[in-house]
């Protein structure tokens, strides 16, 4: 006869408290996705079709509050915010990919070489990372732009190679601990390419670390292109940016709200939907 015995009341607390976060962590990453999603849906549709044009002006309707012909109102020109917004977003999300190419790609090659090879070239890296993250991020992103001019291309590559010492750190890291397991030493005594060692054995254990990274360099990204934009150094007017259009509605921030409102929610919403996957996705790999 066996004798049923009942979980202790503090280890089944314990448990209700995992499986409840643990549906908060889905429920919020589910909502993350769909904002996402959606996102991506509307700046399509704005690139596709003309129902979203974020430069007509009617100056007879300026500064119209909410409704349904424009669900975020109308700026100063005439201009429906909403249609300004979304093309923002489109703006916005091809400076985070191109910040995310540059950064990713040019601090893996940093990072793994450092991390591999060592010695000297390991010292000569390390002091040029220290040097560049020595300098204020934004001081030295305003100074690059000005001189090269703000197109989308320039803010990108601009703020990527500024995200390259980061990505260095952390692959470099990793680097160190694999170039010591038995499995790589292994295959340098049997004079194993350094090229496929580094395929086959080091970028793989690399990889998991970079995609919980790539969405802190995304966040990163859309932040500086908006804080850029904010301070007149981003997209020239009156190509829509959301730190431009939130720029453009400090003057009416009394009067008509939803001009900087709108552009605000829709970047603090991005940035907020971005951290949550990272950090699902850091849990899952790290």
């Amino acid at each position: 006869m066996t004798l049923a015995t009942e979980p202790h009341p503090g280890v089944a607390a314990a448990v209700r408290a995992t499986r409840r976060r643990r549906r908060v962590d889905s429920a919020a990453t589910a909502v993350a996705a769909a904002w996402l999603v959606l996102l991506a849906i509307l700046t399509l549709v704005s690139v596709a079709t003309p129902l979203l044009d974020p430069f007509f002006q009617d100056f007879t309707a300026a500064k119209l509050e909410p409704s349904l012909a424009h669900p975020f109102g109308t700026d100063g020109n005439g201009r429906d915010v909403f249609a300004r917004t979304v093309a923002g977003a489109q703006n916005s999300l091809v400076v985070a990919v191109i910040t995310l190419v540059v950064g990713a790609v040019g601090g893996t090659l940093i990072g793994v070489a450092a991390g591999y090879f060592r010695g000297a070239l390991d010292n000569v890296i390390g002091f040029l990372i220290d040097a560049v993250l020595a300098v204020p991020a934004l001081l030295l992103i305003i100074t690059i732009v000005s001189f090269r001019g703000p197109s989308i291309t320039s803010i990108g590559t601009t703020i990527g190679l500024l995200m390259i010492p980061a990505f260095a750190r952390v692959t470099r890291s990793i680097a160190l601990t694999v170039r010591e397991r038995d499995y790589v030493k292994a295959a340098v005594l049997i004079d194993t390419p350094t090229p496929r060692i580094l395929v086959t054995a080091v970028l793989p254990a690399v990889a998991p670390a970079l995609v919980s990274y790539a969405f802190t360099a995304m966040t990163a990204a859309i932040v500086a292109e908006g804080s850029l934009s904010f301070l007149g150094y981003g997209l020239a007017a009156p190509a829509p940016s959301w730190g431009g259009i939130i720029a453009e509605g400090r003057a009416d921030l009394a009067t008509a709200p939803w001009i900087t409102l709108a552009p605000a929610l829709a970047l603090a919403a991005t940035v907020m939907a971005i951290t949550t996957i990272g950090e699902r996705a850091k849990e899952r790999y790290s």
